[in-house]
Parts: structure tokens; C-alpha cells; sequence
């Protein structure tokens, strides 16, 4: 049995998954590591974190399976995207934390652009909206704090890279320098229309053109492991930003087909085919995953806290000790009694890109229980995944008849239920819900020759469960009414 390797590194844990030939899971293997927060809004990872963890899981997800080394034909990567790494040129040590997506310490900065009147230039350029959330003020606030940083910089001493770059750069034992068409398009320094990095943005946020690495197809040969890393070098086929290789994994590559993940945040995609389509709703546009050097192009609204509002009971609230018993809690109830979750800890994202709110608990009562709390968080996802939904269809002008789902809360079921109830469509679950680590499997095996075809990993696609809506019209307009309610009570703030 030949296998391939999925890499997943996303924001919480780093994840390796075997798929055999017929793209089932054969063995996987997860590690959390440690979130650091310096301030309030800011969110870092020790960049030595990451790699431990990612590498760290390999050899368990090996014996899991029970293979080898030598039985992998080849590698894929997906990576939490937009987080942004600085290192030395020549040593690879990174010069400062990891600074994460979610951190919103350049908010002000975004502000200002706005202000000045360039987010039109980056939207124009990038399809992105400026905001802290994406990788080019992170770099220029590395670059501004570090001593001596954008000297060296300038200097060409220094090395960025999103979280695939950095594992790339690692694994292959500094040979390899580069990402792909997906993780380039979330920096806010990548044309997606000339497929570049953009002269015009690295001037804006003055960031040196050495610093970047190349840019190739999401399936690819980037080269090999490093054989000194791994034990044995291994063919890396393929790098695709999380959410972009979610969408592949779904086979999502008609114009129209639309998931989202239930991860840390919750991320929406609309595959629009070659048409880059212009929001009017705080979506942004961005590139699909491919095998060649002409990407479709997709919308994208993003949720900030998804299922991270499960992790905040459980570690912060200390109301459940684990993440399952949170659908255990919301059943013992017949509603959250009037309770709205809003859960902006860093801000909201689309369609609002409102950096300054902060999370709230709404309608309170005496007789308010942990487990309306419980059920609350729970539905703020599928509440804030409707917002996505409701934008991206009045942007498409396409009604959503059905949502493909993964992601680790995309397995609780009364989450999934409530989603198809609020959304009023079907949520169709996937055999397989480690659809990311799929996704960047389908595209290395398709790249490295393990499969001939898309046709023949449509065989393998198979459906767990499909969640019906079953509230009224009249209900369901009363949940979303009081929900929006509660966010703006979040926003003012």
C-alpha cells in the first residue's frame, strides 16, 4: 500500500494524516501547542511551536497506519494562512514570534490606509480588504519593531513567509523557498490578476522584494524533504492554504459550489470560476487551489472565532471540560432561553470587518444556566456562518441550495442541524472531514501520479449525513432578529 502524506498545520494543532490510494484515512495524529497572547487582541506562536509540533506528529500518524517512511509517495501542506514569519536569511532563525492571523495589533494601521483612501488600490490589486487579519502590516510592524530589522531587510538578510514558506524552508533544509498561488493571494502584496507580487504594495508598506519567496501552482514539485529532517527525502507535491485545500478536498471546482469549515474560525468559499467577482458585501476575492498556473478564483467571507468559542468554555469559562460535551449541554435544553453568544474576541470579520468589537453575552437572565451559555456559543457559529452565506448570495446573485461542511465542529450534530435550520438548506457532511489534509492530499497525489484524474477521486467522495432544515419561516426570522441585535450591542463597544 502506497500512501500520501497530509501536513495540516492550522492555528491551534498541527495535524499529519496518511490517505491510501482510495483517499481514506489510514492514520493520523494531532498535537495542540501553546497560543500566545502579549496583549489584549494580539495573538503569537513560538515559530519553534509550530515546527515541533508539525514534525512531531509524523512518525505516531506512521504507526497508526502502520507504514513506512518509504511507502509515502509524496507530501502535501495546508497551513493556517495570512500568519506571518520573519527569519534570518542565513541562519533561518526567526527574528521575532510568529504573529497569527487572528492578532489585530495593526488595526490602526488598516484604519489609517482606509482613511487615505488605499484600500481601494489593495482591493483593486488583491481582492482583499485592508485589515489587520491579512499578512502585509504584519511584516511592516515586524519590520518597524525588531532593532535593526528593516535595516537588515533592506539588506536582503531577511526571509518572509507565510506557514507553508516556513515549513517548506525547514523540511527541505533551507533549499526550498516558496509558497503557492493561495497563500501568496492572503498577504495583501500578491496581484491576483497578474499572478505577481505587486510593485506597487511592497512600496506602500515598504517591504523589500528579497524578502518574498517564488510562487508556483498549489500542485507542484517543490523538491524533497531533507533527508537529515525525516530519515529519508520525500517528494513534496503540493501547498494549499487551509481553506483553499478544504475546497479541493470537497471537489468544489465548478463555478458556484460553496463550503465552509468549522476550524478556529469558520471560513466560507465560493469557487466563481475564472470570473473574479467584486464584492458589495465585505467579501473579499482571492484564488482557488489547481494543478496548473491559471487558478479560478473564489469569494470568501471569514468568521474570526468559530469553533475557538468551544475552546473559550472549556478553558477559559471552565463551563465543560471537553469540546464534546458541548453538544451534550445545548441538548439538555429546549432553547439558550433568550441567550445570544457574540463571540468578537478579536474582532469581527466579514461581511462587518469591525476590528473594534468585542465579544458579549446577551439576554441574561436569573434564570440563565451554564448550558443556555453552552448552547448559545454553539449557535453564534451557525449564526455567524449565516451572515457569510446571506452576503455571498446576494454578491452571486446564485441561491445556496446546499453547504458542504468539515473541520472539527462540523461533526456536532446539533451545530450542523441548527446551521441547516438558520440557513434554510441542506448541510451535506462528508465521509471524511479531515477535508483540508484531503484536499492537500488530492493534489499531491494527482501531482506525484498516484491518481490519473479528478474523475477518479470523485469515486472515493462519500456523504456521512445530510442535515434538513425544520423551523418555521416566522421562527427562524426571530432567532436571526435577535442575533443581529446582539451584534450590534458587540460592536458598540
Amino acid at each position: 500500500m502506497k500512501y500520501i502524506l497530509a501536513l495540516d498545520q492550522g492555528t491551534t494543532s498541527s495535524r499529519a494524516i496518511l490517505f491510501d490510494e482510495r483517499g481514506r484515512v489510514a492514520g493520523k495524529a494531532y498535537q495542540e501547542f501553546r497560543q500566545i497572547y502579549p496583549r489584549a487582541g494580539w495573538v503569537e506562536h513560538d515559530p519553534k511551536d509550530i515546527l515541533g509540533s508539525q514534525v512531531g506528529v509524523i512518525s505516531e500518524a506512521l504507526v497508526r497506519a502502520g507504514a513506512r517512511l518509504s511507502d509515502i509517495l509524496a507530501v502535501g501542506i495546508s497551513n493556517q494562512r495570512e500568519t506571518t514569519l520573519v527569519w534570518d536569511a542565513k541562519t533561518g532563525e526567526p527574528i521575532y514570534n510568529a504573529i497569527v492571523w487572528q492578532c489585530r495589533r495593526t488595526a490602526d494601521v488598516c484604519d489609517a490606509l482606509k482613511s487615505d483612501g488605499l484600500d481601494k488600490l489593495i482591493y483593486q490589486k488583491t481582492g482583499l480588504v485592508a485589515d489587520a487579519y491579512f499578512s502585509a502590516t504584519k511584516i511592516q510592524w515586524i519590520l518597524d519593531n525588531v532593532p535593526g530589522a528593516r535595516q537588515r531587510a533592506r539588506a536582503g538578510e531577511l526571509r518572509f513567509g507565510t506557514v507553508d514558506t516556513f515549513l517548506l524552508y525547514n523540511l527541505s533544509g533551507g533549499r526550498i523557498y516558496a509558497t503557492d498561488y493561495t497563500n501568496a493571494a492572503r498577504t495583501m502584496l500578491f496581484n491576483i490578476h497578474t499572478l505577481k507580487w505587486d510593485d506597487d504594495l511592497l512600496a506602500l508598506f515598504d517591504i523589500p522584494r528579497s524578502m518574498l519567496p517564488e510562487v508556483y501552482p498549489s500542485g507542484y514539485g517543490y523538491g524533497k524533504t531533507d533527508a537529515a529532517f525525516l530519515g529519508r527525502e520525500l517528494d513534496i507535491c503540493s501547498v494549499a492554504g487551509d481553506q483553499q485545500a478544504a475546497l479541493f478536498g470537497h471537489l468544489c471546482l465548478d463555478a458556484g459550489d460553496i463550503k465552509n469549515t468549522y476550524g478556529t474560525g469558520c471560513f466560507l468559499l465560493m469557487n466563481t470560476g475564472k470570473e473574479a467577482v467584486k464584492s458589495r458585501n465585505g467579501l473579499i476575492t482571492s484564488l482557488a487551489a489547481g494543478l496548473n498556473s491559471s487558478p479560478d478564483y473564489v469569494l470568501e467571507g471569514s468568521v474570526f472565532v468559530g469553533g475557538a468559542v468551544v475552546q473559550w468554555l472549556r478553558d477559559e469559562l471552565r463551563v465543560i471540560d471537553t469540546a464534546a460535551q458541548s453538544e451534550e449541554l445545548a441538548l439538555k435544553v429546549p432553547s439558550s432561553g433568550g441567550v445570544y453568544v457574540v463571540p468578537a474576541f478579536t474582532g469581527l470579520g466579514a461581511p462587518y470587518w469591525d476590528a473594534r468589537a468585542r465579544g458579549a453575552v446577551v439576554g441574561i437572565t436569573r434564570g440563565t444556566r451554564r448550558e443556555h451559555i453552552v448552547r448559545a456559543a454553539l449557535e453564534s457559529i451557525a449564526y455567524q456562518v449565516s451572515d457569510l452565506v446571506n452576503a455571498m448570495q446576494r454578491d452571486s446573485s446564485a441561491p445556496v441550495g446546499r453547504l458542504m461542511v468539515d473541520g472539527g465542529a462540523s461533526a456536532n450534530d446539533f451545530l450542523m442541524s441548527f446551521q441547516a435550520d438558520i440557513l434554510n438548506c441542506s448541510v451535506v457532511r462528508p465521509s471524511v472531514v479531515e477535508t483540508t489534509a484531503l484536499g492537500a492530499a488530492y493534489l499531491a497525489g494527482l501531482t506525484c501520479g498516484m491518481w490519473e484524474d479528478v474523475g477518479r477521486l470523485k469515486e472515493f467522495n462519500g456523504v456521512d449525513r445530510v442535515f434538513e432544515p425544520s423551523v418555521s419561516p416566522a421562527e427562524r426570522a426571530r432567532l436571526l432578529s435577535g442575533w443581529h441585535t446582539a451584534v450590534e450591542a458587540a460592536r458598540i463597544g
